[in-house]
């Protein structure tokens, strides 16, 4: 049995330490997340759960494929054959990832603590606690930075301790997406990284932090507006 106050605290932990390892890929995929924040936000006002965890979700289910449900990257207009199976049809990308938010385990629609280590135990608990259970941490969290170097489940209960996780993980992305955009906030988030935490208004795709994502989409930017 997984403890999931123990899995928040660790999770809390890791996110105040963690750095990104693939910082233009991510900042390409939190960019491209970012231009649908309107389509994620109406989601949000539906179900209550932040439009960042509604976007990074559909990019480790489905790379953000606006075909495939938020549930488990079935064609949300036809009825999932995949856990959890028997959904659908739907009318809309929105209906569906509103039924897997309100109808569908682990029901976030329910979460109520939107702090950054509940929010990452929430996400935890979206794809399993397979990987908290052997006390390892999820590449469904934290491919792509530092928490992370290998260990996946290739299949249902198969878990072969050197495979590597291409994806990037949800914490990765929703560093990217806060860097991005500053109105982006979990309870204690901000404090517990970087500038934020020293009374500053912390690194914006406006005042990027040296080294930042944001400060590599800014320069891609430059460069780009430079050739024209």
């Amino acid at each position: 049995m997984v403890n999931l106050s123990a899995l928040t605290r660790a999770n809390a932990g890791r996110w105040a330490n963690a750095r990104p390892t693939r910082k233009a890929e991510t900042a390409r995929v939190a960019l491209r997340l970012y231009k649908a924040k309107d389509r994620y936000h109406a989601v949000e006002r539906e179900t209550g759960v932040p439009w960042p965890v509604i976007a990074v979700i559909h990019e480790r289910e489905s790379s953000q494929d606006w075909r495939a449900s938020l549930a488990q990257g079935d064609p949300w207009n036809r009825v999932s054959v995949h856990v959890p199976a028997g959904r659908g049809p739907f009318v809309s990308w929105e209906a569906a990832a509103i039924d897997a938010l309100v109808k569908c385990p682990p029901f976030l629609a329910r979460h109520k603590d939107w702090s950054i280590g509940a929010a990452l135990t929430a996400l935890e608990t979206y794809n399993g606690i397979g990987y908290a259970a052997r006390g390892v941490p999820s590449p469904y969290l934290w491919s792509g930075t530092n928490q992370y170097s290998a260990g996946k489940y290739v299949r249902d209960g198969v878990y072969d301790p050197r495979k590597v996780d291409a994806q990037l993980g949800c914490a990765a992305l929703l560093i990217a997406l806060m860097e991005i955009d500053p109105e982006i906030s979990f309870t204690g988030a901000k404090g517990a990284r970087g500038p934020a935490a020293a009374g500053s208004a912390g690194p914006s795709l406006a005042n990027p932090a040296k080294g930042s994502i944001s400060a590599l989409v800014v320069n891609l930017f430059k460069t780009i507006f430079r050739r024209r």
